[in-house]
């Protein structure tokens, strides 16, 4: 299938780097257009029913929304499954997909905390997500030696877990081998390396002194 593909983006979104890393893994044709979420172009609410992004157009007519469905249509569509066989596996893996999205939230919370008791909450509710995963993850990646949809809907957590550790650690690595091991192995892939901005370890931090007047003081100096 000859496919034309726009993805609508905007630099800072975790979910629409999940689209990023599947497109660029499998090697797949694409443009981004990338928009200021904040203030979005006119033409955005008709593309968007819920006003969020990524927002895939499929030869200029079709949109598809919600990242984990972008994914697996680039995955359907195209040579190479990266999805298990097993339906059962394919569940699990899309269930802890689901709890990725969860993780985000929790980062969301601890990189816009204003005080210290909001960001300790936020903290430990994400330190028990790790908890899970490290219980779960089979490792190197989460179903074994080779990666999956559900590693890369995960990969930009752990890209900002690390840049949040270089300045205050959110948790410590030799407390969590198998996902401080998965995340390496992620991290060393070129297409996560490669879907995000030159930009994007300024660009974040910059985002959390922008919205966390706690959380600056711990990232941001």
């Amino acid at each position: 299938m000859e496919l034309d593909l726009e993805l609508i983006s905007f630099k800072l979104c975790p979910f629409v780097q999940r689209s990023v890393i599947t497109l660029l893994h499998k090697d797949v044709p694409h443009r981004i257009t990338y928009i200021d979420i904040a203030n979005p172009p006119e033409w955005f609410a008709d593309v968007s029913p819920f006003g969020k992004v990524p927002v895939m157009k499929v030869n200029g007519e079709t949109v598809l929304f919600e990242s984990a469905v972008i994914a697996e249509f680039i995955d359907e569509a195209t040579p190479g499954s990266m999805q298990p066989k097993d339906p059962l596996v394919r569940a699990k893996n899309r269930a802890w997909t689901e709890f990725g999205s969860a993780a985000f939230m929790d980062m969301f919370e601890l990189t816009g905390a204003k005080d210290e008791k909001a960001y300790k909450k936020a903290r430990q509710s994400l330190i028990e997500k790790l908890d899970w995963f490290e219980e779960i993850v089979e490792g190197p990646f989460f179903n074994g030696a080779e990666p999956a949809l559900v590693d890369f809907a995960v990969a930009p957590l752990f890209m900002r877990l690390e840049l949040l550790n270089e300045k205050c650690r959110v948790y410590e690595r030799d407390e969590y081998p198998k996902v401080s091991a998965w995340s390496d192995h992620l991290m060393a892939m070129p297409s996560v390396r490669n879907s995000v901005v030159e930009e994007f370890p300024q660009m974040y931090r910059g985002s959390v002194k922008m919205r966390g007047e706690y959380a600056a003081t711990l990232f941001c100096d």
